[in-house]
């Protein structure tokens, strides 16, 4: 049994995230080693005055970062060693807990409506190479000639031979990292980026460096930098608003991006998953670099969840690694989802859904201005959450806990961190995974939250 013991007098309210802080606290600074077991709930609470329900939580909370494991019968211990990171984001909804920890888009019953007539359409007119056919060339081509279509919104024009239809996103960042940075390699991203690339690329072998950003994003002398430093394989880029911070990136800074790639000779992965919907934007990364960019896009983010298809395209010099990389992890998208999302870029029901998610965003917007009136966030019109940095004495770990505990659930920012370059602790919160009512009580409970102190003295409870 450790001989540490957290400091009565040191407690605030509410007791059992004050108490979670101490004990994490001195894990950080060795003063509680790995493998070290902490006092029983009821002696613990015996000597801080607390009740046994309130050390419960602590531990709860401890057990929650990913610092301590209890074990039946034989008592809860420090866990220092690297674990599986945790999604930012909530695994299930529980009870009346306020979900504004997922990134999703604003859906209602016309969402339902349109999947449900898909399939219905889907019922009387799929093609027997969707439903029986192994071979993929044998599946998609009408698909990636329609593809076309959708990509020139997106303001690409590329030839059907360069595309890969993919199981949205995740599928297409995968195949890419595979691509274009072989196992031991380094690929760099933003110091804060996509929440999945940090264990992905623990998966692929690969090294991940944090660059510089701004206002606008990755800062291209800070790439140069790195290149010159080190060997970059890739770099990994959301210049379009879905990331984290929403940030919308000029065309400027996408041609001096580009320029550093091209001096380097470095490849690009670009992740453009909201697509058309953003309004005034530049053209994507791949029109300024289209030798050396890997351009991922999708639908589920921006008509209907449950559409998980999306497109990746390659340069020439990379169709034959991406076939090969794609067959291995994925073999092929799903043919039925395929249909759809290629019936639907035919009929006009894709861009009805993306104006309609840009109308509804507008609106969820502007509860976010008036319930966060007075604090200073990040945002786009066209994002799908806010960026909130946390002032004061706030840590990130305490604020998701209070949030939580008042009955809101979002997402800490280090789940999103690559770099320590100017890092601020922050939160990000999603305006599309709940109805406007809820939102509205959430975000009004962020900022109460926000704009409070951490704690209040407490010496016992």
């Amino acid at each position: 049994m450790t001989k540490w013991r957290p400091d009565p007098s040191q407690l605030r309210r509410p007791a059992y995230l004050s108490l979670a802080e101490q004990i994490a606290s001195a894990i950080t600074d060795g003063k509680l080693y790995d493998g070290a077991q902490l006092p029983p709930h009821r002696k613990l609470a015996d000597d801080l005055h607390l009740s046994v329900q309130t050390v419960s939580r602590a531990y709860e909370e401890l057990s929650r970062r990913g610092l301590i494991s209890g074990e039946i019968g034989r008592g809860s211990f420090v866990q220092t060693r690297p674990r599986e990171p945790e999604p930012p984001y909530l695994p299930e909804r529980l009870g009346e807990l306020i979900d504004l920890s997922i990134l999703k888009p604003v859906c209602e019953q016309i969402h339902l409506e349109k999947m449900r007539q898909a399939f219905g359409w889907l019922s009387e007119n799929l093609p027997s190479s969707s439903a029986l056919s192994f071979r993929p060339n044998m599946v998609f081509p009408r698909h990636r000639i329609v593809a076309t279509e959708w990509l020139a919104r997106c303001g690409l024009e590329v030839s059907p031979l360069n595309i890969s239809v993919t199981n949205g996103a995740t599928s297409g960042m995968t195949v890419a990292l595979m691509s274009v940075a072989p196992p031991g390699s380094t690929v760099a991203t933003e110091a804060i980026s996509h929440h999945t690339l940090v264990p992905l690329s623990t998966y692929l072998g690969l090294h991940l460096e944090g660059i510089a950003i701004d206002e606008e994003g990755m800062i291209p002398e800070a790439l140069d930098e790195a290149c010159r430093t080190g060997p970059i394989r890739a770099i990994f880029l959301q210049p379009s608003v879905i990331n984290p911070m929403a940030a919308l990136m000029s065309a400027k800074r996408r041609q001096a991006l580009a320029s550093v790639a091209a001096k380097h000779d470095i490849a690009i992965i670009e992740n453009d998953i909201l697509g058309p919907m953003v309004e005034d934007r530049a053209p994507p990364m791949a029109a300024f670099a289209p030798e050396r960019t890997l351009y991922v896009t999708s639908f589920t983010k921006i008509t209907v969840p449950g559409l998980r298809i999306g497109y990746l395209t390659a340069p020439d010099r990379y169709v034959a690694a991406v076939a090969n990389r794609h067959l291995v992890s994925n073999w092929m998208a799903t043919p039925a989802m395929a249909e759809i999302a290629t019936r639907w870029v035919s009929d006009g029901t894709a861009m009805e859904l993306v104006n309609w998610q840009r109308r509804a965003l507008s609106s969820r917007h502007a509860i976010a201005a008036e319930m966060l009136t007075g604090l200073t966030y990040r945002s786009h019109p066209q994002s799908l959450h806010v960026w909130l940095p946390l002032s004061g004495n706030h840590t990130e770990d305490g604020f998701v806990s209070q949030a939580r505990l008042h009955g809101v659930a979002i997402a800490p920012g280090k789940s999103f961190r690559t770099g320590d370059q100017g890092w601020t602790p922050a939160v990000r919160i999603s305006l599309g995974s709940t109805t406007e009512s809820e939102l509205r009580t959430g975000l009004g409970i962020v900022a109460s939250l926000a704009q409070g102190n951490p704690e209040e003295l407490l010496l016992a409870i």
